[in-house]
């Protein structure tokens, strides 16, 4: 299928605006079944990098890739435009549920409810990494740069400040030698 980024401030709007809507437990599965799957914006390839470029950057990943992937397409009205649409909803749902938890937290019910929703979300997440990781396998090079960061980080508690200037240094070596 072919890739067709948003034709409209209003398409780039509503499509952000629906990733936000339905982002409950990350926001990672939605972004990519929105871009990738649904409307077609991004390649998988393009938004694996595009997540991997935000990833890096401080803040959170979709926010980034939001803003980025908007001033790709609109320059800085894009940017503003897509941002907006990721948090309009959250902000108004989040105000809404902070003020309910703080009312019910207590009840056994509710705290079932909030663990149910943290485990699902824990499954979007390794969902997405999985579709992620698919354009991954069929490069050594690739794997090998990602076992060395999860060898760093998760095993070896070597800081992310530490790891992510390297990492970038290896995948820039290796990107210019044609590995990636």
């Amino acid at each position: 299928m072919p890739v067709t980024p948003p034709r409209t401030l209003t398409e780039l709007f509503l499509g952000f605006l629906s990733i936000g809507a339905r982002s409950f437990g990350g926001v990672l599965p939605w972004a990519h079944r929105v871009m990738v799957e649904e409307r077609r914006w991004l390649a998988p390839a393009d938004f694996a990098e595009t997540i991997g470029l935000c990833q890096f950057l401080p803040g959170p990943n979709i926010g980034n890739a939001s803003i980025v992937l908007g001033k790709r397409w609109f320059g800085v009205r894009g940017a503003l435009v897509a941002f907006l649409g990721l948090v309009a909803l959250p902000f108004v749902w989040v105000l809404a549920l902070g003020a309910l938890y703080a009312d019910y937290a207590a009840v056994p019910l509710v705290k079932g409810i909030v663990t149910g929703v943290g485990a699902s979300g824990a499954g979007l997440f390794i969902g997405t990494a999985i579709k992620l990781g698919r354009a991954l396998v069929r490069n050594p090079a690739a794997l090998a740069l990602v076992a060395a960061c999860f060898l760093a980080v998760a095993i070896g508690r070597v800081s992310l400040l530490y790891v992510l200037p390297v990492a970038l240094a290896l995948a820039i070596v290796a990107a210019r030698r044609e590995w990636l």
